[in-house]
C-alpha cells in the first residue's frame, strides 16, 4: 500500500526529469543554430563540397569566345570602319592603286566633257557659217562672182572656190575641159577630206574613253575586293560591319567607270550623227564649186568659139 505512492512520485519526477531536457531541445531548433545542421551533411555527404568549386565558373562561359586581345582589335576595326558610307569617305579609306584608277576615270570625265562642250560650240559655229554661205553663191553665176559675195568669210566653201580658181589659171591655154574638171576634183576631194578630219578631232578620245572606261574601273574593283578578302582573312572575322566597308570602296571604283563611259559613249554618237550632217554640207559646197568652174570652162570655150568664128 505504501509503495504505490513511493512509485507515483519517482515517476512524477522522472517526467518533469525528462520534460526539462527536451524543452532546450526544442527551443534550440526553433531557433534554427546552425550547428547541428551543418555537421550532419558534412559527415553523411562529403562529396557535396566540390558543388561550389564547379558552379563558380558557369557566368564566364558567355566570354570565352570573346577574349581581352579580340575584344580590342575589333574594337580598333569598328573605329577605323568610316561611320558613313560616303563616296568621299569611302575615296578616302580606299587603296592607293583604286585611289589612282578613280582619279584617272575622273580626269577621263573631264575630258569628255570638255570635248563636248568645244565641239558642240565648233560645230554649231561652222554649220551656220556654211549655209550662210551656199546661201550667198546659190545666184551666183560665176567663181569671181561667188568669191565677191562671199567677202572675208572664212568657211571651207571659201578654199574650194579658191582652189577652182587656182585650177584654171593653172590650164589656161588647155583645150581639154575634161581635164581641168578632173584636177579641180581631186582637188575637192583633198579639201573634203582635210575638213573632215578636222571636225573628227576629240572623237577618237571619245570612243576611246567610252570603251576603255569600264574595265579600268573593273580592274580598280577587283583589286579592292582582294584586298577586302585579306583584310578578312588577317582579321578572322566575317561580320558585316568589317567586310562591307571595303566591299563598297572597290565598287566605287566600277562606279566611276561607268560615269565615265556612259556619257562619252552617249556624246561620240551624237557627235557622229552632226558630223555626218555637216560632212553632207561639205559635200553639197564641193559640188557648188565644181558647177561654178564648169560654168566658166564653157562660157570661155563659148567665147572662144565665137571670136573664131569671126
Amino acid at each position: 500500500m505504501n509503495k504505490s505512492p513511493l512509485r507515483a512520485a519517482f515517476a512524477l519526477v522522472f517526467a518533469l526529469a525528462m520534460l526539462s531536457l527536451a524543452t532546450p531541445l526544442s527551443a534550440q531548433q526553433k531557433a534554427g543554430t546552425p550547428a547541428p545542421q551543418q555537421q550532419a551533411p558534412a559527415a553523411s555527404q562529403p562529396t557535396a563540397s566540390p558543388a561550389p568549386a564547379i558552379a563558380q565558373p558557369a557566368p564566364a562561359a558567355p566570354d570565352i569566345s570573346a577574349t581581352p586581345a579580340d575584344g580590342g582589335a575589333r574594337s580598333l576595326k569598328a573605329m577605323a570602319t568610316p561611320r558613313e558610307l560616303s563616296p568621299w569617305s569611302m575615296f578616302l579609306s580606299a587603296d592607293i592603286l583604286v585611289k589612282a584608277v578613280m582619279i584617272g576615270l575622273a580626269f577621263a570625265s573631264l575630258v569628255t566633257w570638255t570635248i563636248f562642250i568645244a565641239k558642240m560650240i565648233e560645230l554649231s559655229l561652222i554649220q551656220r557659217s556654211l549655209r550662210a554661205a551656199l546661201g550667198k553663191v546659190g545666184d551666183a553665176r560665176s567663181l569671181a562672182e561667188a568669191q565677191f559675195a562671199l567677202g572675208a568669210t572664212n568657211s571651207v566653201l571659201s578654199s574650194l572656190l579658191v582652189a577652182a580658181m587656182r585650177e584654171a589659171r593653172l590650164s589656161a591655154g588647155i583645150s581639154s575641159d575634161g581635164g581641168i574638171k578632173e584636177r579641180a576634183a581631186s582637188s575637192f576631194a583633198e579639201i573634203v577630206r582635210a575638213e573632215a578630219r578636222r571636225i573628227r578631232l576629240g572623237m577618237g578620245v571619245l570612243a576611246t574613253i567610252g570603251a576603255t572606261s569600264p574595265f579600268v574601273g573593273l580592274f580598280g574593283t577587283v583589286w579592292g575586293i582582294m584586298n577586302s578578302f585579306i583584310g578578312i582573312s588577317k582579321s578572322q572575322t566575317t561580320n558585316l560591319a568589317v567586310v562591307a566597308p571595303g566591299i563598297a570602296e572597290a565598287l566605287l571604283a566600277t562606279a566611276f567607270g561607268l560615269a565615265a563611259a556612259i556619257p562619252a559613249v552617249i556624246i561620240y554618237n551624237h557627235f557622229s550623227r552632226v558630223t555626218k550632217g555637216y560632212l553632207e554640207l561639205v559635200g553639197r559646197a564641193s559640188g557648188a564649186s565644181a558647177r561654178l568652174l564648169s560654168r566658166d570652162l564653157d562660157r570661155t570655150h563659148g567665147t572662144a568659139h565665137s571670136r573664131a568664128a569671126e
